[in-house]
């Protein structure tokens, strides 16, 4: 079976997706040269560290010099290897400021080598490393990442604390010049001082005070040094969408909008965008680690895709970043394979509901039905409107309490969320809410409502579920109330069919329950119900499995095995389950009257409708 240009597609799966298709090879020479710079880095700190060769074959020429050469080479050398090895990942992603610098940082560290430890080797091997650099310095032309100055302060945690760790080290590498015997805490506070240039409580004998002395000196200025860099070098903030940008992008999805449920989420405006030559596709994403992370299915004409794909790989290799799609569909997939190399793997299934074949009879809907009806009997009620037909005081309370119950202190989603409620560019979303008046004297700030799910347009059709979120007050069985309401209904709202959540693994757990299921599924199985504890992963698939849906599976794309283990921190970051932004007290708040980039995602909320499921 094949797929057409089109994007027509039945039967199983097309095998193009479900293999492992080999990707290009990564670039080799920034690796070595990337690892060699970790190892050059390593030996240059350690010659800092560390006492000279008194039996060097050198030492005899070296005692010619003068002796302040010792202190000052120490201190070179320690701060020629801890950049060294900071700019090692830069040089294998190939950034050219990378370059620049590891440049001048290798002389340095060879003239240390020479003049502190008396090392021919050691000096030989960072000028044929510098001179490797020099000689393939083509290979070195990424651009840079985005950036803000927040990585000002996580240098400065960071450095400070791997300084204070060190310098440690370096206080206790001479036992035999130190005087007394200080404890830790002296040690601790010494090389606190020797941070700031002030002398400590531990002494030495000889000239070894002065070796240890610059050495910590050094750490500290270079902590100093590179905080102030980051903090006052020109910011290359992430992309964010346009006006025109997203202009576009909704004229492509009124043409070509229901071939994809993910198709929506494109319009989160915390994504950058490229579009094919002609126009008529575009692929989004975001950069996060490095990974520059699209999800879905490209938007657009399927025939103008292999542009759009081919503009989203150019601009991956001109800034070295990890290229990652995330949730396409099988057509997706295979153009996404054929074109590029990529390698696909099934990431899971997405619940998809026919309105037509809908209903709450029979056997398998008992459990829902009987919720339910329960929850009506307790005086709930349900409304499922179009945004543009609700008035914008009541929107404004949905937004409201929405956002205030909220799971989480961060914000989740990426790939199926849209990040607002209530815009009035998003009129035709569906909002569906639950009401129920309160006890007298518990009035609620959000008056009757206890209860919202929010669903994007699936071309003119369809809807995709965005959020879901409900007062943790109010009765179990809120969603499941809702969303039998949402598809009960569909037809007055002209929609035939509605997308729910996104299980992952859903066929490892629905095969690895079944009679006659082997030891390993049986085992990939049991992972996932544990990993199910902190992930919501079985509860999930669950959940969805109560309204009967017919399952589309998901693949990520990517570009090696080996790329896997950082796509996925990527992409839990992406989601928000993996939040290494600062302390919500040191976060940058927007306006109140201004959208936020990110909010109201779906993440939380499915868990918290698992839980009380």
């Amino acid at each position: 079976m094949s797929v057409t240009l089109d994007g027509d597609k039945s039967g199983s799966v097309p095998s193009p997706v479900r293999k492992f298709v080999r990707g290009p090879r990564p670039e080799t020479v920034p690796t070595l040269i990337g690892t060699a710079c970790t190892v050059v880095g390593l030996i240059d700190v350690a010659a800092g560290v560390f006492p000279r060769f008194r039996h060097s074959r050198m030492h005899a020429l070296a005692e010619v010099l003068p002796g302040a050469f010792g202190p000052f080479a120490a201190a070179l050398s320690l701060s020629a290897g801890v950049l060294l090895l900071l700019l090692a990942h830069g040089l294998k992603r190939r950034k050219r400021r990378a370059w620049r610098a590891a440049v001048v940082l290798l002389p340095a560290g060879a003239l240390a080598q020479f003049l502190y430890r008396h090392s021919i080797t050691g000096m030989l091997v960072s000028l044929a490393l510098c001179a490797l650099l020099v000689r393939h310095r083509g290979e070195f032309s990424a651009l840079p990442d985005p950036r803000s100055r927040w990585w000002a302060l996580a240098n400065f945690v960071v450095l400070g604390a791997g300084s204070m760790g060190l310098g440690l080290v370096i206080v206790s590498s001479h036992p035999r010049r130190i005087v007394g015997s200080p404890s830790i805490a002296d040690r601790l506070q010494h090389v606190l001082y020797g941070l700031f240039g002030v002398e400590g409580p531990v002494d030495y004998g000889g000239d070894t005070s002065w070796t240890v002395g610059y050495s910590l000196g050094a750490l500290g200025l270079l902590t100093a040094v590179t905080t102030i860099y980051l903090a006052f070098r020109p910011e290359h903030p992430a992309a964010r969408l346009t006006g025109d940008d997203e202009a576009r992008l909704r004229a492509l999805l009124e043409k070509h909008g229901g071939r994809d449920s993910l198709g929506h989420f494109a319009l989160r405006r915390d994504k950058a965008v490229v579009f094919s030559p002609s126009g008529k596709a575009a692929v989004c994403y975001r950069v996060v680690s490095g990974v520059m992370l699209a999800s879905g299915d490209p938007i657009g004409d399927v025939e103008a895709w292999p542009g759009a794909i081919e503009r989203f790989m150019d601009e991956a290799r001109a800034h070295s970043w990890t290229p990652a799609v995330m949730g396409c569909s099988e057509t997706g997939g295979e153009v996404w394979t054929r074109e590029t190399g990529l390698d696909a793997l099934e990431l899971g299934d997405e619940a998809v509901v026919d309105v037509a074949d809908f209903s709450l009879a029979g056997r398998p809907m008992r459990n829902v039905r009987q919720m339910v009806k329960r929850i009506e009997r307790l005086g709930y009620e349900t409304r499922v409107r179009r945004a543009r037909d609700i008035g914008e005081d009541e929107l404004a309370r949905i937004r409201r309490a929405a956002d205030d119950w909220r799971g989480t202190d961060t914000e989740r989603g990426f790939s199926m969320a849209l990040g607002r409620i209530g815009d009035p560019a998003d009129g035709d979303c569906v909002i569906a809410t639950a009401h129920k008046a309160d006890e007298p004297g518990a009035e609620s700030p959000y008056g009757d409502l206890k209860a919202v799910l929010h669903f994007v347009p699936w071309g003119h059709d369809g809807m995709s579920l965005d959020l879901m979120r409900r007062d943790r007050s109010a009765d179990p069985g809120m969603n499941e109330l809702l969303i039998v309401a949402a598809l009960q209904a569909a037809p007055q709202l002209s929609v035939g069919r509605v997308s729910l959540n996104f299980a992952m693994f859903r066929s490892a757990l629905a095969r690895g329950e079944k009679l006659g299921a082997g030891p390993v599924l049986r085992l990939w199985r049991g992972l996932l119900i544990f990993l199910s504890r902190w992930f919501q992963i079985e509860s999930l698939y669950k959940f969805n499995a109560k309204f009967r849906p017919r399952w589309e599976p998901r693949f990520v794309v990517y570009r090696t095995a080996r790329d896997l283990p950082r796509i996925s921190l990527a992409a839990m970051r992406a989601e928000g389950f993996v939040n290494l932004a600062l302390p919500r007290p040191f976060a940058r708040r927007f306006p109140s009257s201004q959208p936020r980039p990110c909010a109201h995602t779906p993440a939380t909320d499915r868990e918290q409708h698992a839980r009380a499921a």
